[in-house]
């Protein structure tokens, strides 16, 4: 399925602002890449099972920004400091995780028709995400700046836009038939897609490399405003243990580096 023109147009805004706002704004710019291993937690599985929170694990990759406030690039000079200045950066992304899903947990076990309906229900999701989060370093930005070897530990708080693309099937035929589909999931799939706001809070520390480049590890957390990211939304009401919206884990590795 193809992205809505919304969405589209909306990547290009976020990119002309991103150039433009050095001279608008009088402040430096970072750029840099993230990747890592999601976790993601849907209506597959079982709430608080190892198995299901190890087993529907996909991967993400990014593109991010920064607006470095405590430095001026077109000056090669600090800005007047400031608690914000010294303290907060703006990080702006694209993002894009995909991952496959399936049923685990002690519902497939056995011989029962419904077990093996769900040992054979599969699907996957790969969900598209432009945002902005507020990082907070506890420590200078202007110190970490200027020492090689230094660690920034860093939280963030922000919100993102997404488009997500489900897939769900059965190996033992097409979905809501009596053969194949488990009675709480009748009516209660879709390989449509769609778009959901989400809030993203993360943890990390940034590692001075060199003058002009950092490493960075960031957990994140994503809680997306829908149940329907994963294809799956059984009734709630009769449901409770599937009430919840969707939402993942994502453990990152990133490579940050300083434009002049």
């Amino acid at each position: 399925m193809q992205m809505p023109k919304k969405f589209i147009v909306t990547l290009l805004l976020l990119f002309v602002f991103t150039i433009n706002s050095n001279a608008q704004f009088g402040f430096s710019h970072e750029l840099g890449v993230i990747a890592g291993p999601v976790f993601f937690q849907s209506d597959y599985g079982e709430r608080h099972d190892f198995s299901t929170n190890a087993g529907n694990t996909g991967y993400g990759i990014g593109i991010i920004h920064y607006m470095n406030f405590s430095y001026r690039a077109e000056c090669n000079c600090y800005t007047p400091q400031t608690y914000f200045n010294d303290h907060f950066k703006v990080r702006s992304e694209l993002s894009y995780n995909k991952t496959k899903l399936q049923h685990f947990g002690r519902w497939i076990k056995g011989n029962s028709l419904a077990s093996e309906q769900l040992k054979a229900m599969k699907g996957s999701t790969a969900v598209t995400n432009v945002g902005m989060q507020l990082e907070f370093y506890p420590f200078s930005i202007r110190d970490f700046t200027s020492t090689i070897g230094s660690l920034a530990p860093f939280i963030s708080l922000g919100g993102q836009f997404s488009f997500y693309d489900p897939e769900a099937h059965s190996e033992l035929g097409p979905l809501n038939t009596p053969i194949s589909t488990p009675i709480k999931y009748y009516n209660a799939t879709t390989n449509q897609g769609g778009t959901v706001w989400s809030i993203v809070t993360s943890i990390g520390c940034r590692y001075k490399l060199t003058e002009l480049s950092d490493l960075m590890v960031d957990l994140r957390w994503q809680y997306y405003f829908s149940n329907w990211v994963d294809g799956l939304n059984p009734d709630p009401t009769r449901y409770p243990e599937n009430q919840a919206n969707d939402w993942n884990v994502w453990f990152n590795f990133g490579y940050i580096y300083y434009l002049q």
